[in-house]
């Protein structure tokens, strides 16, 4: 039976939402935000603890036995400017949470209020984690919360994390099983030829022009390498080289991301690459290096965990469900979803009648909060559903011969 969510803990998820974003906070220092979160928890008779510095986990145990789930919201936002007008900006001017994090946060918080309010008709134990550093640096939040031991105490069988989608209306949630977001691996190119005067080109080994050409060439990875049913991306985002207008460059340096879905395809991508820099180096009489850093991997849905959410969240929350499609954006949410069965649920948070479109990580990103009740209702489901064996784990399921 959907547990009831009151209107007040509405209001105060929106009150929430617009402290954090007021006050954005980088990778591990979400000091401020951590200790809002403790608050909040500490005020609804929630225990919590701290795990690594600035993470943050509350637990809320039922009053009938049953499984231990999680929920997962990350806390930190973005260094960008903010340029989104509403009212409750970003007051730290480098700052601001482009990407949805404020409501994540604030929206876990909802949901942990509400468990704790309905304690009584909750089977098993939630353990909501609040998780800093989801953008970076490496190697993000979540590995250092899970080698921390947030998965172990209590240990948790299934786990489920909200991320606000702008391709999506208010109203509307998306659930996919499969992969949903991309593995992300970075890559640096370093070039060197031979400097010289840009009167006497043949006197030099030019760095820019071969960097140029691999840049092109790496394209080829994609287009003509890569099965197009595939997904993968190559983007160059950086390229530094060069002293003046006359003098032709000795060295220039590069980055960029791959991004895929398969693992298989993703484990091609830097071999495919070197040999396409060191050919290009090779034909314009340069030397070239190429570094990759692994990355996140991609996030997995659990195939039958997510076809059941969505089943539910259709019939028994009457919620707008689609089938939303994979991104090439990444998430450590991965190395949850790596140890049990997970699922990445997309809120929609696009109003075009209130001009709500601009994408994530933009300096006029916005959200619409009309979504945050959904973004509630939803977390609220996920973890009554499993507690109670309404939707039955790959175990569970095998034990009662499904």
């Amino acid at each position: 039976m959907p547990l009831i969510i009151a209107q007040e803990t509405i209001e105060r998820v929106c009150d929430l939402r617009r402290q954090i974003h007021r006050f954005p906070e980088l990778g591990f220092d979400v000091h401020r935000t951590a200790a809002l979160v403790e608050s909040e928890l500490s005020a609804l008779g929630i225990e919590y603890r701290r795990v690594t510095p600035t993470g943050v986990v509350g637990v809320v145990r039922g009053a009938r036995g049953g499984p231990v789930v999680g929920l997962r919201a990350d806390m930190d936002a973005l260094p960008i400017p903010e340029q989104s007008g509403e009212p409750f900006s970003s007051e730290h001017a480098n700052a601001m949470h482009a990407c949805g994090h404020d409501a994540h946060a604030a929206m876990l918080l909802g949901a942990a209020r509400t468990l704790q309010q309905n304690r009584k008709e909750l089977s098993g134990t939630v353990v909501c984690i609040f998780q800093p550093a989801e953008e970076g640096p490496d190697p993000g939040g979540a590995l250092p919360m899970i080698e921390a031991g947030v998965m172990d105490d209590p240990k948790i069988a299934a786990m489920a994390m909200l991320h606000v989608d702008t391709r999506l209306e208010t109203g509307t949630i998306g659930i996919t099983p499969g992969p949903v977001s991309a593995a992300a691996d970075e890559f640096y190119i370093s070039v060197h030829g031979r400097g010289g005067h840009g009167a006497y080109p043949h006197t030099a080994n030019d760095a820019i022009p071969a960097a140029a050409a691999m840049v092109l060439g790496l394209q080829n990875i994609a287009a003509r390498e890569t099965d197009p049913l595939a997904s993968v991306v190559v983007t160059v985002g950086t390229i530094a080289g060069g002293y003046r207008n006359n003098v032709i460059s000795d060295k220039v340096e590069m980055s960029g991301t791959f991004r895929a879905h398969d693992p298989a395809v993703r484990g091609q991508l830097g071999q495919r690459a070197r040999r396409v820099i060191e050919g290009i180096a090779a034909a314009y009489n340069v030397q070239a290096t190429l570094r990759v850093v692994s990355g996140y991997p991609a996030v997995v849905n659990d195939d039958k965990l997510a076809a059941d959410f969505a089943a539910y969240m259709a019939t028994r929350e009457n919620t707008r469900v689609e089938r939303a499609a994979p991104t090439m954006g990444a998430e450590d949410f991965a190395y949850f979803a790596q140890l049990v069965p997970s699922v990445l649920v997309r809120l929609g948070i696009r109003n075009e009648g209130k001009g709500i479109t601009a994408p994530g990580h933009s300096a006029q990103f916005r959200l619409d909060e009309d979504a945050l009740p959904v973004g509630v209702r939803t977390l609220v489901a996920f973890a009554n559903v499993v507690t109670s064996g309404a939707i039955r784990l790959g175990a569970e399921r095998h034990a009662a011969g499904d």
